[in-house]
């Protein structure tokens, strides 16, 4: 049997929480050769030694600069590269202004969308957003997760990203996330007690599983783009085990 061809993977997002599961589980994959992070600043704790990581830093992280720094990074490249994103604002969107908000989970993922697709070196981009998310829904009131703002501006991500001409986009749409800073414990833990009673769209979900989730989608790429729930994601991992 022949050996796969070397693969690489780029990663935005990795030192949140789910970011940091992501880069662990691609880390253990042994279909990925290498792997780019994009940061802002250096990773430090949050990365670990492995020869494997490479960081790539963009301290002005500013959509032309972000993408920019994606080309460039992916041109030294050999063979195929798969994007994951997994970038958003995290806690504390209820202060944040829309065009704030809009600054990052928007700009910055279609920026990064786009520097997968100039690169020429991407067809597929695994990209996590919310459950919820919908472009039609209400921009005014609170930002707080959850409410028609925050799910206008993950809907106004997801169509961004899929605007940037890549072959295939991958959504994922988390619930509640165990295990992220952002998630109180008593609030996860109590989740997690009533998760069989909950419809399974809005069941809380590890954030290693999503990190499992997006890597098996990712290995081979998909027929075409999708939206993934918790029930997808579960029989993602079910299928890649």
């Amino acid at each position: 049997m022949n050996a796969q061809p070397a693969r690489t993977a780029i990663v935005l997002g990795a030192s949140g929480s789910v970011g940091q599961a992501l880069l662990a589980e691609i880390e253990r994959n042994p279909q990925f050769s290498h792997v780019i992070v994009i940061a802002r600043r250096p990773m430090g704790s949050h990365t670990s030694a492995s020869a494997k990581v490479v960081e790539r830093l963009v301290p002005d992280m500013q959509p032309q600069a972000l993408q920019q720094a994606v080309v460039d990074a992916l041109t030294v490249c050999d063979g195929e590269a798969v994007g994951f994103s997994v970038m958003g604002v995290g806690a504390g969107t209820a202060r944040l202004s829309l065009a704030e908000h809009r600054a990052v989970d928007v700009d910055l993922n279609a920026a990064f969308a786009r520097g997968l697709q100039v690169s020429g070196r991407v067809r597929h981009l695994a990209f996590m957003s919310a459950i919820g998310a919908d472009i039609r829904a209400k921009a005014t009131g609170s930002g707080a997760a959850g409410m028609p703002r925050y799910c206008r501006v993950k809907g106004e991500a997801e169509e961004a990203v899929c605007r940037q001409g890549l072959d295939v986009v991958s959504i994922f749409r988390p619930s509640v996330i165990i295990g992220s800073a952002h998630t109180p414990g008593a609030l996860a833990a109590a989740l997690s007690l009533l998760s069989p009673l909950l419809p399974a769209r809005y069941r809380p979900i590890r954030t290693t599983e999503i990190a499992q989730a997006m890597v098996a989608a990712a290995r081979a790429t998909p027929g075409q783009s999708a939206v993934y729930d918790y029930a997808d994601m579960k029989a993602l991992i079910a299928g890649a085990a």
